[in-house]
């Protein structure tokens, strides 16, 4: 049996939600989910206080009774507990797997960093409401469960099977310059990005791939960029030229597009090299 713990580091997930993750999980009668009562808790935006949130992560990545740790929602709130988080940690932690997006994608990358653990980029259980939603949350379910099947399909076809990441753009450019942010140096980035103006975009890829140029990726791929506000005016570029024409200024190999997004094709990427065990 793999016991999975669920949390919410940013915002709160709903009690319909779970209860529908729990009725597709009798699926894979291997896993046994365990949401965390924090998950339901609101304080404003998030699903409890910094303290209550960090109190609830650690609680389940420190118990060794369970094998993995599923981030519930992304929203906001996972960078502001990331570091104390990370400095909590101890060793039952370190065996585990780390599954979110998203926002969660800033304690995805802390955890990378600090060598804790196996971060895995994939659909989380706020994903239900999606259009489609049961189809990636069984991928995830799928992946807890052992299976290899959700990977996203670039993972080991690049030259030299180079280690691997993906991030929400915003998170990422969130944590560039910072303590929590992971040596990248030799890896392919894959980013995504929801809900912003193209000039927005353009600009968190101004100030990405500065940082990501002086690193030495091994190359960027670019996910989906979805539900773009419509603004007063044309930006005039697509996200795809975009990218295209910052890594030409950056001296960054643009590798071409990544299947992750947040939707409900959102494919699952474990940080690091794609045939290294993953997993529980």
């Amino acid at each position: 049996m793999t016991r999975i713990a669920i949390c919410a580091p940013s915002a709160p997930l709903a009690r319909d939600a779970a209860g529908r993750v729990a009725a597709l999980a009798r699926e894979f009668p291997m896993l046994d989910l365990v949401f965390h009562d924090q998950c339901f808790a609101e304080a404003g935006h998030f699903a409890g206080s910094d303290a209550v949130r960090l109190a609830a992560l650690l609680e389940c990545a420190n118990d060794p009774s369970f094998d993995a740790v599923w981030f519930a929602r992304g929203g906001y709130g996972a960078v502001r507990i990331a570091a104390d988080a990370v400095a909590g940690m101890g060793q039952a932690a370190h065996d585990k797997t780390f599954l979110g997006y998203s926002d969660g994608g800033a304690l995805l990358g802390a955890l990378y960093r600090a060598g804790i653990g196996h971060p895995v980029h994939g659909p989380i259980p706020g994903d239900i409401r999606r259009v489609g939603g049961e189809t990636a949350l069984l991928r995830a379910l799928d992946y807890l469960a052992g299976g290899r099947g959700g990977l996203e399909p670039s993972l080991g076809q690049d030259s030299g099977d180079r280690p691997t990441v993906a991030f929400n753009l915003m998170t990422l450019a969130m944590l560039a310059g910072t303590p929590l942010m992971p040596d990248l140096a030799g890896h392919v980035v894959m980013i995504e990005e929801v809900s912003e103006h193209l000039y927005a975009v353009d600009r968190l890829l101004f100030h990405v791939t500065a940082h990501l140029g002086t690193v030495g990726i091994a190359g960027l791929r670019l996910g989906r960029v979805s539900d773009v506000p419509e603004n007063d005016r044309p930006f005039g570029s697509e996200p795809e030229a975009m990218v295209q024409d910052w890594c030409a200024r950056t001296a960054i190999d643009y590798l071409g597009r990544a299947d992750i997004g947040h939707d409900s094709d959102n494919r699952i990427v474990p940080f690091g090299l794609a045939s290294a065990p993953a997993g529980p």
